[in-house]
């Protein structure tokens, strides 16, 4: 995806307020080789691109100046209520340098799996993203996660999927998380069985009359 930044002098509170006033969002690129630059973006042009999932998580072109540059979308500030992104954070991509990335999973074919169309399981979807350590070139928009083999009561973990090119998950100490389970319905209570009937009140005895 591209998009269109412009050159930014003025920096502060103050300044950052005028330039939201006008309709521009504050912003910065850094990383690689050039020094940390400040940027501002339309901001109605960057509302609906923030809208699109593989803004958040694929390699972005911007043209700044006419000049292109490949960058990575780090971070986004959005106003507490309004509907206003307050500051945006870009990391310039070096095509030899890993990237550590969150990259969205896609799942498929559960409503054909055993789990659903046979044993009525709820596929709960533990995860949803995962981290990952990639080179440039092989960051994926998404990763796909077939679900059609899913069994009864079965679960997938992360070292069930394949991650694209040499990327390797970050787990943050768990060796192997569960991505999705299948979890069967609840058994069915058995109704109560039905109240044995009341006997039948005496009639009362009345007091008879003496012939």
């Amino acid at each position: 995806m591209k998009f269109v930044a412009f050159e930014r002098a003025k920096q502060g509170t103050g300044a950052s307020r005028r330039l939201r006033n006008s309709g521009k969002t504050p912003g910065i690129v850094y990383g690689g080789e050039g020094q940390p630059q400040l940027v501002e973006l339309d901001h109605n042009a960057l509302w609906h691109a923030l809208k699109k999932e593989a803004f958040h998580s694929s390699i972005l072109e911007m043209d700044l100046g006419g000049n292109v540059t490949k960058v990575l979308l780090r971070d986004v500030q959005y106003h507490p209520y309004k509907q206003l992104v307050q500051h945006v954070d870009f990391q310039r991509v070096d095509a030899r340098t890993r990237l550590t990335v969150k990259v969205p999973l896609h799942f498929k074919g559960e409503e054909e799996s055993e789990a659903v169309k046979l044993h009525q399981n709820l596929v709960n979807h533990v995860m949803t993203e995962i981290e990952i350590s990639v080179l440039p070139a092989d960051l994926p928009e998404f990763i796909e996660v077939d679900l059609s083999g899913l069994s009864n009561a079965a679960t997938v973990h992360l070292n069930d999927i394949k991650l694209p090119g040499r990327a390797k998950a970050i787990t943050h100490g768990k060796p192997n998380p569960v991505i999705v389970s299948a979890v069967p319905p609840a058994p069915e209570e058995e109704e109560a069985p039905a109240a044995a009937a009341a006997p039948a009140a005496e009639p009362a005895k009345g007091k008879g009359k003496k012939k």
